[in-house]
């Protein structure tokens, strides 16, 4: 029997008011409104199946990665979800290659963001209808099809087809046990909801004590608005925290190359384990430059929530521009480029720290992290998945966080799911809680 033909593609434009509470706030995103693009396929699968994807946005732009959804759709309906599994990278190849869409990517920007969206609903689906959570689907699969999954055009000068093949293999050996220790203890986590940018000296005071109880050992701040302030928030953070916990630092492409190596180095003192985005996301080299200076100094350069693409990957890694790879499942094209970029990391023997938070990230990356855990890195030492602790209670599934780390799913699926309910009340502009803060906005206007 078939696995259904799809016959539509919904798209929703959902939106968070967390600008109201300064959630989400750093030095180059002020006012966030954590939003998605969020996809719904349906089939004609006798049992109703439907898959679920969605990329994250702030809030204004949500509607042209809709818009690019729309446009992406033509290439998705009437497909038969066995055809596009048995021709994963050639399906890709289609979405990522459409001859006049491409112009304004290609694979990167509105366009990259909508096909991630796409292309996770599709693992969704596909996870789905094998019954098993995606990690459970990417871990249990041959490394041939798994392989037969990526598009490894313009990245062969960095890992050819045959080298992932080979690292693949050799985690097939203690992969059981990998999986048994994931499931018993989970994947170490770190927490970025104490220190947004926006936050009061009182509120990151609670927050942080409230996080060492319930077993937090890893705390990232965000910083590059103002040194002093830094300096000061730093010391706050680290006295809380004591020296024995982790500390990173996250400048969200605030700096110049120059002013991020000056700059870090007067926090230098707070002993962070990295500093993240310190500057331009495509500069290459200057990351470069960056790390090579702050090495002396036991700091290391994080960064890949905003990497277009598996070639800017590539290049980070060629060019030794960062120490901590940060995947994102929203930004990269879903799965099938992520999946690439754990397999160059492991060949660069750079460890994986994925970016998450958002709307849905944490949901989505811990099967990514889970999978790179037990098939492709084997191993947890300076590895930790982001973990932010907000809008998870709009999902379906939501994730499970237990001593600071997260819990393997167990449900079907890429997690992607939202509520029915969530989905009608934040939809932009029609729900009704947008319907509200509108109206309560043209009063104050007044």
């Amino acid at each position: 029997m078939g696995r259904g033909r799809i016959t539509k593609l919904i798209v929703s434009d959902v939106r968070f008011p967390t600008s109201l509470a300064h959630h989400g706030s750093d030095a180059m995103h002020p006012d966030p409104d954590y939003s998605a693009a969020y996809v719904a396929i349906e089939t004609d699968a006798p049992d109703g199946l439907k898959g679920y994807g969605l990329t994250f946005t702030l809030g204004k732009g949500t509607e042209v990665v809709v818009c690019a959804v729309n446009a992406l759709s033509v290439h998705v309906v009437n497909k038969d979800l066995d055809d596009i599994i048995g021709n994963f990278r050639g399906f890709y190849r289609e979405l990522t290659s459409d001859g006049q869409l491409r112009w304004i990517g290609p694979e990167k920007g509105a366009v990259h963001l909508a096909t991630a969206a796409v292309l996770n609903a599709i693992w969704d689906l596909w996870a789905k209808q094998e019954r098993k959570p995606l990690w459970k689907l990417l871990v249990d699969m041959d490394p041939k099809q798994l392989l037969s999954c990526i598009d490894f055009r313009y990245i062969t000068d960095a890992l050819t087809e045959e080298e992932a093949y080979k690292i693949l293999q050799s985690g097939l050996m203690g992969k059981k046990e990998r999986e048994e220790q994931m499931l018993k203890y989970g994947y170490p986590a770190y927490t970025t909801s104490c220190a947004w940018l926006g936050y009061s000296d009182q509120q990151l005071k609670q927050l942080c004590t409230e996080a060492l109880k319930d077993g937090w050992t890893r705390f990232k701040v965000k910083v590059g608005a103002d040194l002093q302030d830094d300096i000061r928030r730093c010391r706050l953070v680290r006295e809380m925290i004591g020296p024995e916990n982790i500390l990173m630092l996250d400048a969200n492409q605030r700096w110049e190359v120059k002013e991020a190596i000056d700059w870090v180095s007067k926090l230098a003192e707070f002993k962070p384990l990295w500093i993240e985005e310190p500057t331009s996301p495509d500069d290459i080299l200057g990351h470069a430059t960056i790390a090579k200076a702050l090495a002396p100094l036991g700091i290391g350069v994080a960064t890949g929530e905003q990497c277009h693409n598996r070639v800017v990957f590539k290049q980070l890694l060629q060019a030794q521009a960062l120490n901590y790879v940060q995947v994102d499942s929203c930004r990269l094209g879903s799965v099938n480029e992520n999946l690439s970029v754990l397999l160059m990391a492991k060949k660069f023997h750079v460890p994986v720290c994925p970016h998450a938070g958002g709307v849905g990230l944490c949901e989505l990356v811990q099967h990514l992290i889970m999978f790179d855990y037990i098939s492709v890195s084997g191993s947890l030492e300076n590895r930790m998945c982001e973990y932010v602790d907000h809008l998870h209670e709009h999902f379906k599934y939501p994730v499970v966080i237990m001593n600071a780390s997260y819990m393997p799913p167990q449900d079907a699926g890429y997690s992607s799911e939202m509520k029915e309910d969530s989905i009608k009340n934040y939809q932009f502009p029609q729900g009704e809680v947008w319907k509200k803060l509108i109206s309560e906005h043209k009063l104050q206007a007044k």
